[in-house]
């Protein structure tokens, strides 16, 4: 007998309090008549069961569904048990455990639901934490993602949030993947991506470019020159692309563009992207 849940995919599968949990199975042989229940389980502690008649299917196999909401988060674990009977010997089998995480989240949150959330936006390659707290960090990787998925710009996490996450969504579109090691700045989604050989994104961060009164240059370039720490104007770790046009840390970075030009990214994130980009790197810059 095999069992599996709707889940979603990844290395960490999860589901919402409240949200239909769909679990599917197969038993072979089909012996008509023949029940199973399917356990749930949260954090060690039995919450609920459902029994389900097997029903034929092609191959000569039978198959059975349930589904199962969990009003709590934690870790859940699904098991189908198969009594024996005269017609079919005793069956068992266990679904991989998920977590059930709460739908809304914040700042100030912790616990196994933020380490899901932090886990999920590290495999799209977004520059987050891996604390299991919802820091200021994890809130600004929620704000480039909300971005890339045209949602509202705020640090918070809701079921429309974790249901993208679910299907994998919110992927950097790499405009220029033959052009090697290279940084792209979306000026539409004012995000800044970190792209590698092949086009493979590195890391993903958000970022404020220049206001409509003092725009980013668009086009092409290569950081010409590096300036570590702090300067008169407040910028971070400064790579410079083009005349005074730099990425680099602020104490200031808003969802929208708001610089004089520049390419602002947090302060905290500043040393990383510093650390990553060479003399030479090239800047592409677009909206």
């Amino acid at each position: 007998m095999t069992i599996r849940t709707g889940a979603g995919h990844g290395s960490v599968p999860f589901a919402l309090v409240g949200e239909r949990l769909v679990v599917r199975g197969a038993v072979t042989p089909y012996v008509a008549g023949q029940r199973v229940t399917v356990h749930f389980v949260l954090d060690g502690r039995d919450v609920a069961s459902r029994t389900a008649t097997v029903a034929s299917s092609p191959g000569g196999r039978g198959r059975f569904r349930v589904t199962y909401a969990s009003r709590r988060p934690g870790l859940l674990g699904v098991a189908a048990t198969h009594a024996a009977t005269p017609q079919l010997t005793a069956l068992a089998a266990h679904a991989r455990d998920l977590r059930v995480v709460p739908a809304d989240m914040r700042e100030g949150a912790r616990g196994p639901g933020v380490w899901v959330l932090q886990e999920r936006l590290g495999a799209l390659h977004y520059a987050v934490p891996h604390d299991g707290v919802f820091d200021e960090g994890t809130g600004q990787a929620v704000i480039a993602y909300r971005k890339l998925n045209g949602l509202a710009r705020v640090p918070t996490v809701d079921a429309r949030v974790l249901r993208l996450l679910q299907r994998g969504a919110g992927r950097f579109p790499v405009r220029f993947p033959r052009q090697g090691r290279h940084v792209e700045a979306s000026l539409s989604r004012q995000v800044l991506a970190e792209v590698e050989p092949g086009g493979r994104v590195h890391r993903i961060y958000t970022m404020s470019s220049g206001k409509p009164s003092t725009p980013t240059v668009l086009g092409q370039f290569r950081v010409y020159l590096k300036t570590p720490g702090v300067n008169s104007e407040e910028m971070f770790d400064s790579n410079y692309f083009i005349r005074g046009y730099a990425i680099h840390g602020y104490p200031e970075v808003p969802t929208y563009a708001a610089s004089h030009g520049c390419l602002r990214v947090p302060n905290a994130d500043a040393p990383a992207i510093f650390g990553w980009v060479r003399l030479g790197t090239p800047v592409d810059v677009y909206q």
